[in-house]
């Protein structure tokens, strides 16, 4: 498979997460609700798990990338290139959303946003900044076991993908309501850079804690379940 395949694949897939899972916020939230919108983002994982997850494993987060980097299973120049490609993904994303709200009168940028992450007074329901960290590194700790533990040699063959956009919407069930959820760098800077402002402020909690809880599982995956997994 061509660098060039895998990179605009993580790109596409991306672009994919942040479209129809923001999305599901920005234009049907007042619909479909915490649940719509958690199925929104699970199941964009879920289809693209088995659209690229051949041509690149759909990472499609940067902290996945990185977790994948700390346990020696992706080169960290592919690791930088998926990133960078992740977060431009993201962001033209959000910009499209961007264009396509424009088109309604009473959208307000400012006011309605672009499913952007946050915490205190930008969380769904009030949340601190204390409970957005713990969250955050707890839901993507995981996130990041499920996805070991699905993709791993003794997990059956062809249900990665099903494991994994389930586990993404159950994690949005339970967190929607006190950050949005992130657990992906890369789906909180395209909203972010775009509606700027408390959005961009807070951005850094949304990069690092997702980071934090990937590396953790990487290390508790690697040191401590996968030598059992393999055993039995």
């Amino acid at each position: 498979m061509s660098d060039t395949k895998k990179y605009l694949a993580e790109l596409i897939g991306t672009f994919v997460l942040v479209f129809m899972g923001c999305g599901s916020a920005v234009i049907a939230g007042e619909k479909v609700g915490f649940l719509g919108i958690s199925l929104a983002f699970g199941l964009s994982v879920l289809v693209m798990v088995y659209a690229i997850g051949p041509i690149s494993g759909c990472h499609i987060n940067p902290a996945i990338t990185i977790a994948m980097l700390v346990n020696g299973k992706i080169s960290g120049r592919d690791a930088g290139v998926y990133i960078i490609c992740q977060c431009i993904g993201a962001i033209i994303a959000a910009a499209l959303l961007l264009v396509i709200m424009t088109g309604l009168p009473t959208y307000d940028l400012a006011t309605n946003g672009l499913g952007q992450n946050g915490y205190g007074t930008a969380s769904p329901q009030g949340f601190s900044m204390m409970s957005g960290l713990i969250a955050e590194v707890i839901l993507t700790f995981i996130f990041l076991i499920v996805i070991f533990g699905a993709t791993s040699r003794a997990a059956p063959a062809g249900f990665a993908g099903i494991a994994i956009g389930l586990s993404l919407a159950l994690i949005h069930i339970v967190g929607i309501p006190v950050t949005g959820v992130s657990v992906n760098p890369a789906r909180s800077i395209g909203p972010a850079l775009l509606v700027g402002g408390t959005a961009l402020s807070q951005l850094w909690l949304f990069i690092i804690a997702p980071i934090i809880g990937a590396v953790l599982a990487a290390f508790v995956w690697k040191y401590l379940l996968e030598e059992s997994v393999h055993a039995a």
